[in-house]
């Protein structure tokens, strides 16, 4: 007798988790700037013990030109297991990877072999379009029912944006996810507080005022996104909005606390429009209400305008740019991406309204330059930026490219992509793996990582 049983990846809750087997292979999502081949998914070596360990075994190109891939996650995962999750014998086995210039989504199938994974299906933007309302797809995540979607523009690209539902098994586009959205015109990303039954939202801006880099006009007017919004997950209603003040901009990436009894999670702010800082801040319960908190401030670095990309010439300052934040399983440490000045940084938030800085790297930057043992080429360029840490906390990945048309407006040189790793102690402290440096094909650069069999920001739990 076959006997039906979950997917073994998927995990009750983070602590089964990060008892996992480490991971072997990692998948990561590169583009072509110039648009003239296709942009590609590449597999990556990451375990130790193999002959290529930190080198690309395979690249999946996609069927057409001009994608820009950029964010992309799994089907489903451990929300699958939740109490009320139709679902729970669904397979994490495909990835969705959507072209944020394109507004194309990718299906992906990683079995039976991880590393030849294969295109089975291209759902095109007059679909989403047509289905949704909704164009250029930025987040993926797999929640109980279905396949999230954010998505930063309308059919027309236009506001506002928001999120939309895929069949996890067909792939089928479903529909707009809001009833009511109340005053939210702005997306960027999406996350939820399962056990609390609260999505959360953040924001960037409408496509035509990124697609072909920052506006200084419209950053300078603080007309980008600032705020986090409120949902109710099961009505699919907006309740909130917390607004963070017209001299903070681009509010980014969410990351909630794994642990489903914590109400509170981390998001980063890109720029300070008064000292170009930037900063993290804490949303938590306040009395029946949401409420946010400042806990970190990263302040710009002085530099010589002759160092300086036009854009900030006037500024003689390199700013820090966090552009990705990542939370480790456990909800004990935060990691910090500051594209502008090459640092990863390393916080202890076991209280996340205290966090202490227990680690530092710095690698490529704006100014710096800073170099990897392993690479061969010297001076870097690019930063960290996305970054992805495997289920125990060990490991942490991260790549150098932020997105085509804003990599030139702070690298004009152009970025020479890399992937590197950190290996990470138990109680604080990181350090670069010399052994591993990928030095990207001058033909892509490389974004986001995702972990086989899951990782930090995949996944989402409803028991502690």
């Amino acid at each position: 007798m076959v006997t039906w049983k979950p997917d073994p990846s998927f995990y009750p809750s983070p602590r089964m988790a990060m008892k996992a087997a480490p991971e072997a292979i990692a998948y990561v999502v590169a583009f072509d700037p110039t648009r003239a081949v296709p942009d590609e998914l590449a597999v990556v070596d990451v375990d130790p013990a193999s002959a290529t360990y930190g080198q690309i075994l395979n690249a999946l190109a996609m069927p057409n030109v001009g994608d820009e891939l950029h964010h992309f996650g799994w089907n489903a995962c451990s929300s699958c297991l939740c109490p009320n999750a139709p679902h729970p014998h669904a397979e994490r086995r495909y990835l969705v990877v959507p072209g944020l210039k394109s507004s194309r989504i990718h299906i992906i199938d990683t079995k039976p072999d991880g590393r030849s994974p294969s295109i089975v299906k291209v759902i095109e933007p007059g679909e989403v379009a047509e289905r949704a309302g909704y164009s250029r797809p930025h987040t993926i995540h797999c929640g109980p029912e279905g396949i999230y979607v954010a998505a930063l523009g309308n059919a027309e690209g236009k506001a506002p944006g928001g999120i939309f539902l895929m069949d996890h098994e067909s792939f089928d586009v479903r529909g707009q996810w809001e009833m009511d959205r109340g005053p939210q015109q702005l997306s960027y990303d999406v996350w939820w507080h399962l056990g609390h039954d609260t999505l959360v939202t953040s924001e960037w801006g409408t496509p035509d005022t990124f697609e072909n880099g920052l506006i200084p006009d419209i950053l300078l007017g603080a007309k980008y996104g600032r705020r986090l919004h409120f949902w109710d997950l099961h009505k699919r209603k907006h309740l909130q909005t917390i607004d963070f003040g017209d001299k903070y901009q681009l509010v980014f990436e969410l990351r909630p606390a794994h642990d489903p009894t914590k109400a509170y999670g981390f998001v980063n702010c890109v720029l300070s429009l008064e000292d170009l800082s930037s900063s993290i801040w804490v949303w938590h319960r306040d009395g029946e209400k949401w409420g946010v908190t400042k806990v970190i401030d990263i302040p710009a670095e002085p530099a010589n305008a002759d160092q300086l990309p036009p854009m900030l010439k006037g500024f003689n300052a390199v700013p820090p740019l966090v552009t990705d934040i990542d939370l480790s399983m456990d909800d004990r440490f935060l990691y910090v991406s500051c594209w502008g000045t090459g640092d990863l940084l390393q916080y202890d938030v076991s209280d996340p309204l205290k966090p202490k800085l227990t680690g530092k790297v710095r690698i490529g930057g704006i100014v710096s330059r800073a170099s990897h043992p392993g690479a061969k080429n010297g001076a870097l360029n690019g930063g960290p930026q996305m970054v992805e840490i495997s289920r125990d906390g060990r490991r942490i990945y991260f790549t150098n490219s932020l997105y085509g048309a804003i990599d030139e407006q702070f690298y004009p040189d152009g970025i020479s992509g890399w992937m590197v790793k950190l290996d990470a102690q138990p109680d604080g402290g990181i350090a670069f793996d010399e052994k591993f440096f990928v030095e990207w094909p001058k033909s892509h650069r490389p974004h986001q990582v995702r972990l086989q069999g899951g990782d930090c920001s995949s996944d989402s739990y409803c028991y502690p």
